[in-house]
């Protein structure tokens, strides 16, 4: 059967990620064209977890690049694997001269060679092809970003000392980016972007009750009203999908089965996880926050 946008919805949705039609459009091209997805966003909207849900939905298996700054091509794509070089070097010195210089020859050779993520998705086995998740891109240097430009142009990395690795079949390629600073034209201009905004009410009450199940529909209501609250107080860390899960499951393990003052005091840290935006929730009033999220929930 053919892809199509609603199978690319249905088959996220089976895997409890409830994307809307613009980012499962986004995907459907991605997976169509064989283009990198750009997903920019508040933390916590869920920009991870597609990738994840991607792996688990295609089969590959998911591949994961954690940027941060001064990253480069050795924890990225590849390095030799030094001691076990120079071990092998020591061995063959002491059987002779002629298994020492066919030692030799072996240094650099795939025995010694370290793949690193970038590696690891374009030179991969027979089977699905790789969800390469490229983390946090904003968190590396420009150099970084070019060095990655290169590679998912071609798909190919060449090692000097081995010759080129070229993907037989694109992995698919997910950056996210929290946009701590603007990643380059360049980058985005290789990639589908899509800005991932914070589910609406209903969304967010669905995803609550997909991966809280033990949440009732009232509590999980209730929950999706006050992060939606919480959201419109300016906090600096504004909670994410995820800070509304862990709430709701917190409180299901409380046995609660609706808000109140009291629990929402006792499990504040579950969702707002800033000093500073817990004295601001406070100071806006807990008790506000509950019958905000009671009447909206209702």
């Amino acid at each position: 059967m053919a892809l199509t946008v609603e199978a690319v919805e249905e088959a996220l949705a089976a895997h409890d990620y409830l994307a809307d039609e613009g980012l499962a459009t986004a995907v459907f091209l991605a997976l169509t064209l064989h283009r990198p997805l750009l997903l920019e966003g508040d933390a916590g909207v869920g920009k991870t977890e597609l990738a994840k849900v991607l792996a688990a939905w295609t089969g590959g298996p998911l591949v994961r690049l954690q940027c941060y700054e001064g990253i480069d091509a050795s924890q990225a794509i590849y390095e030799w694997d030094y001691a076990r070089q120079l071990l092998h070097l020591r061995l063959a010195a002491e059987l002779g001269t002629a298994q020492g210089e066919e030692a030799v020859d072996q240094v650099y050779s795939e025995r010694f060679l370290v793949r690193r993520p970038l590696l690891q998705a374009i030179d991969h086995p027979a089977g699905p092809p790789p969800v390469l998740l490229v983390d946090e891109v904003d968190r590396a240097d420009d150099e970084f970003e070019a060095l990655l430009l290169e590679v998912l142009s071609d798909y190919a990395v060449t090692v000097p000392e081995l010759g080129t690795f070229k993907a037989s079949e694109p992995p698919v390629v997910v950056l996210t980016s929290n946009r701590t600073r603007d990643v380059h034209d360049a980058l985005k201009r290789r990639c589908l972007y899509v800005w991932v905004e914070h589910p609406d009410f209903e969304r967010e009450v669905a995803i609550v009750r997909r991966r809280a199940p033990a949440a009732s529909e009232r509590l999980a209501r209730q929950v999706a009203a006050a992060v939606e609250a919480l959201r419109g107080l300016h906090l600096l860390k504004p909670p994410g999908v995820a800070e509304t899960i862990d709430w709701a499951a917190a409180l299901a393990a409380l046995g609660q089965s609706e808000l109140d003052e009291r629990s929402v005091e006792r499990t504040l840290g579950a969702v707002v996880k800033v000093q500073e935006d817990q004295q601001r929730v406070r100071q806006h009033g807990i008790d506000q926050l509950v019958r905000t999220a009671v009447a909206r929930g209702a």
